[in-house]
C-alpha cells in the first residue's frame, strides 16, 4: 500500500499536502482501493467555507458513495477539473492527478491534529 512520507492523514482517509498556505486534498491509496472503481466525483463549490470534519465533496464508486471531509478548516479556492471529467484517476493516481480540492487553510497549527504516514499506516494495518 502506498502512503506517502510527506503527506498528511485524517482518520477518514483524506490525504493533504500543504503547499505554503494551500492545502491539496485527496482520498489515500486505501481509501481507493476499498472503494474499488470510481464512477464520479461531485466537487464542492469554489469559495465554500468549510470546518475540519464537514462533508465537502462525494465519491462514487461500483459499490458505494462516499462522503470526503475537510481534514481541517479553510476555503475551498480550486477544483481539479480532470478528475471529474475522468474519475477514474482517483483509483489510478490518488495522490497526484486524482487530487479533489485546494482550500486556503485558517489555521496551519490545525495539521497538528492529522496524522504522519507512520501513524495512518498503523491505524489502517
Amino acid at each position: 500500500m502506498n502512503v506517502p512520507t510527506d503527506l498528511r492523514y485524517s482518520s477518514s482517509h483524506e490525504w493533504l499536502r500543504l503547499d505554503g498556505d494551500i492545502a491539496t486534498v485527496g482520498i489515500s491509496d486505501h481509501a481507493q482501493e476499498e472503494l474499488t472503481d470510481v464512477v464520479f466525483v461531485e466537487l464542492p463549490a469554489a469559495g465554500r467555507r468549510v470546518d475540519a470534519g464537514d462533508p465537502t465533496a462525494v465519491v462514487e464508486s461500483v459499490k458505494a458513495a462516499s462522503d470526503i471531509y475537510a481534514p481541517v478548516a479553510g476555503e475551498v479556492v480550486e477544483l481539479n477539473p480532470e478528475v471529474e471529467a475522468d474519475p477514474s484517476l482517483v483509483n489510478t493516481d490518488p495522490y497526484g492527478k486524482g487530487w479533489l480540492f485546494k482550500l486556503r487553510i485558517n489555521n496551519p497549527d490545525a495539521l497538528l491534529g492529522l496524522l504522519d504516514a507512520a501513524a495512518y499506516t498503523a491505524s489502517i494495518s
